[in-house]
């Protein structure tokens, strides 16, 4: 970019120098004709332009640099009851620290004694700070509120989710957007059209009967009004301020692509559990058949999913808790993922899941009709529990969608997406959260590998697609999205898996994801649109417009002083970005 610059100011010292020798040669024409103080200021005033610039862009990472200063220096450890402070590099996985109010917390880890409030605002953008309980997660970098606290140290140095953090925000800073290419593309060929356009001008006033000094002014002029900073610049300040906002609000993005694409979204897809809902599934309803009692039916429940991971086990497990039943892990557990649970207890042969799971091992599931009926239509999920191949009990398992979910779905339409919810659940119980939660369709008894089929089947009709997920089952969806985002609360493989990370668990993010990234290509494309409109207007005043019809000449040292000025303002367009809300 500054090729233009040193050819120009070059050109004006080389003939300077000539026009010296030839003073002292005798001829004092050239006495009134020399360009030391212009090739001087110009540089002067490139400098000038380059350090106001250089203090602007340095606002741009302000927020990379805030985010690196929320780690704290030294934490507290814990050794046989004695406390020792160390450097927070030295702490270990399994360390016990303790936290002090007011304290940041040191690293990532498990909450093990006493409880507190903590401030999460720097990770999630949330401003009320948290509960947290023994057991609960804490993230490094957050303040500690009242309480004293031990921690166990899980994740530690490059691990912690504040360095993850950092270490996205750096990449995407250095990731260009699809749109950046043009400005490359046009550069790449800027240059020599520019020393084109001053050769040609030059020499055009030259035949005309211009004197040499007039020509070289118009040639240095053109070359040094032309520099293509303002274009170079104008990509990646947007993308630094963007993602640097972005990561003040608690949106990471992964890569500058990504702002491009949200643009461009048609339709969104959600995951519902822990997406819209919870995540979070309780037993509300249960009815009994065929002469079993609730703690025995609890207990062969409990029995088989005591070995599963998954939500709505945890919701089994718990309420056959609360209500006194024991049990102990079934025998050969076989799970058909989507559908159901089956394995071996007490000698009995015991198999939990839906309707169609039922149906499958040829179960009937008739006597419960009506209480599927009745809950499915409130948006409850029900699950069958078959003993022996007869029917035990009926469950009915609920997850409330997330107090946030609807005003964020009716904010994603009113930017006139498409919005659709997914799920494994059955007709009914889609519709009425899918009715609940405010979006246009429901896509019922979806697996979890068929949720990539859908995002495909979508892309297929020439639709731009968005996904929105938290879970491992999600993961291939949110890559094969035109544009993944992971709800920052759900697993490492979602994360991993997606071009936009929300650490915030509601909706309300992927609003401003959206907004945040519209936000950023219009301002690139603001600033492209005055870099290409600065040198439409610049070059032919430099090559001599107005001295056509009479008027003044443009002097290099004020062209130099008009290309820092254009550098200067694309730098300040894209610093309003960080007034972005």
């Amino acid at each position: 970019m500054d090729t233009l610059v040193a050819m120009g100011a070059t050109a004006a010292v080389l003939y300077s120098l000539y026009g010296t020798l030839n003073i002292f040669a005798g001829d004092v024409h050239f006495a009134h004709n020399l360009y030391y103080e212009s090739a001087g200021f110009i540089i002067t005033l490139i400098l000038v332009g380059k350090y106001l610039e250089a203090r602007a862009k340095g606002r741009t990472s302000l927020a990379l640099k805030k985010l690196m200063k929320l780690a704290p220096e030294e934490a507290t450890l814990i050794e046989n009851g004695v406390f020792r402070t160390i450097p927070t590099e030295e702490v270990h996985p399994g360390d016990l620290l303790l936290v002090k109010p007011g304290e940041k917390i040191p690293v990532d880890g498990l909450l093990v004694k006493g409880a507190t409030t903590v401030n999460e605002s720097m990770i999630t953008g949330e401003p009320l700070p948290i509960l947290k309980k023994p057991g609960e997660a804490l993230t490094g970098g957050t303040v500690n509120g009242e309480g004293v606290i031990e921690m166990r140290a899980e994740r530690v140095g490059s691990e912690t989710t504040l360095a993850r953090i950092v270490k996205l925000v750096e990449d995407a800073q250095g990731t260009k957007a699809p749109i950046a290419a043009m400005a490359d593309r046009v550069s790449g060929i800027f240059v020599p059209s520019v020393l084109a356009i001053a050769l040609g001008a030059a020499a055009a006033w030259f035949t005309s009967g211009a004197s040499f000094e007039f020509t070289l002014t118009i040639f240095i002029s053109v070359l040094i009004i032309a520099c293509p900073c303002a274009l170079g610049l104008a990509t990646p300040t947007a993308i630094m301020v963007g993602t640097g906002r972005g990561a003040d609000m608690g949106i990471l993005i992964k890569k500058a692509a990504a702002l491009e694409l949200a643009g461009k979204i048609d339709v969104i897809l959600f995951d519902k559990t822990g997406t819209i809902t919870e995540g979070k599934p309780r037993m509300m309803e249960c009815n009994f058949y065929n002469g079993f009692s609730e703690r025995r039916a609890l207990s062969m429940a409990a029995a088989v999913e005591s070995g599963s991971e998954h939500p709505i086990a945890a919701a089994i497990l718990a309420y056959a808790k609360e209500h006194g039943a024991s049990w102990k892990m079934a025998e050969g557990i076989s799970a058909d993922s989507g559908f159901g649970i089956s394995g071996r207890t007490d000698g009995v042969n015991v198999a939990l899941g839906n309707v169609e799971y039922m149906n499958k091992h040829g179960i009937a599931t008739l006597e419960a009709a009506s209480f599927e009926q009745s809950f499915t239509m409130t948006g409850g999920t029900t699950l069958y529990l078959a003993v022996d191949g007869k029917l035990a009990a009926a469950f009915g398992i609920s997850d409330r969608i997330k107090a946030s979910s609807r005003n964020a779905i009716e904010k994603l339409k009113r930017l006139g997406l498409e919005t659709v919810m997914i799920t494994g659940d059955s007709e009914p119980s889609a519709k009425a959260i899918a009715s609940e939660a405010g979006v246009d369709r429901a896509v019922w008894r979806i697996l979890p590998q068929e949720k990539d089929a859908e995002v495909r089947r979508l892309q297929s009709m020439g639709k731009k697609v968005a996904m929105v997920g938290d879970g491992i089952n999600d993961a291939p969806a949110l890559a094969r999205a035109d544009l993944g985002i992971a709800i920052g609360t759900g697993t490492d493989i979602a994360m991993e898996s997606a071009d936009i990370v929300l650490m915030a668990g509601d909706l309300g993010g992927v609003e401003k994801a959206l907004s945040l990234s519209r936000a950023t290509v219009r301002n690139i494309k603001q600033n492209l649109f005055w870099a290409f409109f600065y040198n439409t207007v610049g070059i032919p005043i430099a090559a001599g417009l107005l001295a056509v019809f009479g008027g003044p000449l443009l002097q290099p040292m004020y062209a130099a002083a008009a290309m820092s000025l254009s550098s200067v303002t694309v730098v300040f367009n894209a610093l309003r970005l960080r007034n972005f809300s």
